[in-house]
């Protein structure tokens, strides 16, 4: 048996149904129509995600944060399309607050097996690490999706995350540092400024390429492949070589006998710590897969 022969089997025995069709459209024969369909699961009637797509937030409501899971999946079935991720563009101006930016979340009031931290946040204030977590994925998307890239909430989200990231003096908790040096690393090209706000941010990258996650479980950290996932991508200039090659090896390592990866956090349910699974199983062969090692 192979080593993706054995994902392959941990997927089909461990994974939930949206990753296992993520799963089969990346490395199998699977369909962009079979993806979409299981997403279809998590869509509310306002046009956001809820019901665990996030496996640490169990709400039924649409949050801020599950749009992320869903742009995951809007980008892999490029150079498809799905009216829905407009959609959920529209869902994310109605969300909007008034100087442009994303609340981390809303309030919810359903919150058994919710993480705390998305339970207890004030909806009236506006989190960069959220907004430009989400317009990084609105701009991964809008490669191949014109009604995402042209979205006026892209636009929006774009010019709030430049302004509050050009206003940091230090990077700050490592999960916005992360999402910030995304966005600048995937608008490089397209925001005036952006470039040279990467070149500004990334100086504070520790020389290890290890950022401690502040709150986080022990031993929780940001590692240079969070920060710089993707070879020939302009971020990855500002990590030294060995430093990847090092953390493509642990990562080919991790992988664990039953033929799946797990996460670094503490999850908040049963369900979540399942779910998780599938997920970083993903994610951790499409970075090995990119970087030539699949």
């Amino acid at each position: 048996m192979t080593p993706l022969d054995a994902t392959t089997t941990f997927m089909a025995t461990h994974a939930r149904l949206l990753d296992r069709r993520r799963f089969e459209l990346s490395f199998g024969d699977g369909t962009t129509g079979a993806v979409t369909a299981a997403l279809a699961a998590y869509r509310n009637a306002d046009g956001g995600y809820g019901s665990g797509l996030e496996p640490d937030l169990r709400s039924a409501s649409s949050q801020p944060v599950a749009a992320l899971h869903a742009f995951e999946v809007f980008e892999e079935i490029g150079p498809e399309t799905t009216s829905e991720a407009a959609r959920l563009c529209d869902w994310l101006t109605s969300i909007t607050l008034p100087d442009g930016g994303l609340p981390f979340g809303l309030p919810i009031a359903d919150p058994a097996g919710c993480a705390p931290f998305f339970a207890a946040v004030d909806p009236s204030v506006s989190s960069l690490h959220m907004t430009c977590m989400l317009a990084a994925s609105a701009h991964l998307t809008g490669r191949h999706d014109t009604a995402v890239r042209e979205h006026p909430w892209t636009a929006t989200a774009t010019e709030y995350s430049m302004r509050r990231i050009r206003e940091l003096d230090a990077p700050g908790h490592a999960l916005e540092f992360r999402f910030a040096l995304r966005f600048l690393d995937t608008v490089h090209d397209l925001v005036p400024g952006a470039d040279a706000e990467l070149r500004r941010l990334a100086a504070f990258l520790p020389a290890s390429g290890v950022m401690p996650v502040e709150g986080g479980a022990e031993g929780e950290a940001m590692h240079p492949l969070d920060f710089a996932p993707e070879p020939g991508r302009p971020v990855r200039a500002y990590l030294a070589e060995p430093l990847i090659e090092a953390g493509l090896d642990a990562l080919a390592a991790a992988r664990r006998a039953d033929g799946g990866w797990t996460v670094d956090w503490s999850s908040h349910s049963p369900a979540g710590e399942f779910e998780w699974r599938g997920w970083a199983t993903l994610r951790a062969l499409a970075l090995l897969r990119a970087n030539g090692r699949v």
